[in-house]
């Protein structure tokens, strides 16, 4: 099956206006922007037919072409990732089976969380979309309970059924854990869809709970569509963490260093 993957740049971002050229310094302190380490994740993605990154911006443009990436523009009515994602397959004449949304403010994304991604769709034929989950280790919860004590909006939780078909999507902290035990699942937000997913999605209304929480994946739910869960995992020793707020920038410098990543 044919995958296409686009990595949406918006340079308008409410919290941190600017983002995908905002700099991260690497292991060896070398600076490289936002968009350029989510296209450098990308590229390491296998079974990928290819990589565009998609915005509106001609400074983003710009530097996504002079540091080698394939740039899409796309409209600037597009008010989040996946209609972003659904107005390229308008732009470009070739069609494709698969098409994955890799967030440009998630250069952390192992490229072998979008592979278990991609087959996780293969593999649920009734699903219309698919996006990975990673069990909070005590760090990454500490974290986002410190997010919402200090009033910053910080990564996605989700809560999902038996089958792993997704229930519900929050900024909060869900479920309830000050539980001992209680096991809280960490949204990665890239997602896997179908053509025809992204087509249903741009002829539906924006829905209440998305905009309430801010989470465009919601759509999908409000309407009664299947979003599939596919837990990843990741390797000992490695975190994974957005870039959602300038806050966030040192610690994923500090990743980024502790990963040996230029």
């Amino acid at each position: 099956m044919s995958v296409l993957v686009v990595i949406p740049a918006r340079y308008a971002s409410t919290r941190f206006p600017g983002k995908p050229l905002a700099e991260l310094r690497g292991a060896s302190g070398l600076s490289k922007s936002l968009v350029q380490r989510s296209w450098e994740a990308a590229t390491q993605i296998k079974g990928v037919d290819r990589v565009v990154v998609a915005t509106d911006d001609d400074r983003i443009k710009q530097a996504a072409e002079n540091f080698g990436a394939e740039v899409v523009m796309t409209s600037d009515t597009c008010r989040n990732g996946t209609e972003r994602c659904a107005d390229v397959l308008t732009v470009i004449p070739e069609t494709y089976d698969i098409v994955a949304n890799l967030q440009g403010d998630a250069p952390l994304t192992p490229p072998w969380f979008v592979e278990r991604l991609i087959e996780g769709l293969k593999a649920a034929p009734e699903a219309h979309v698919a996006t990975p989950i990673l069990r909070c280790s005590d760090e990454a919860l500490a974290s986002f309970r410190d997010d919402r004590k200090n009033g910053r909006v910080g990564a996605t939780t989700v809560v999902f059924n038996t089958r792993k078909r997704a229930l519900y999507f929050s900024k909060e902290v869900l479920p309830f854990a000050d539980h001992p035990g209680t096991t809280v699942y960490h949204h990665v937000g890239v997602y896997a869809y179908r053509p025809e997913s992204l087509r249903d999605y741009m002829a539906l209304p924006e829905g209440t709970l998305e905009k309430v929480e801010g989470l465009e994946q919601l759509r999908f739910l409000e309407n009664g569509l299947h979003v599939q869960c596919v837990e990843v995992e990741a390797l000992p020793g490695q975190e994974f963490w957005e870039l959602n707020n300038p806050e966030d920038t040192p610690r994923v410098e500090k990743i980024l260093a502790q990963m040996g990543i230029e």
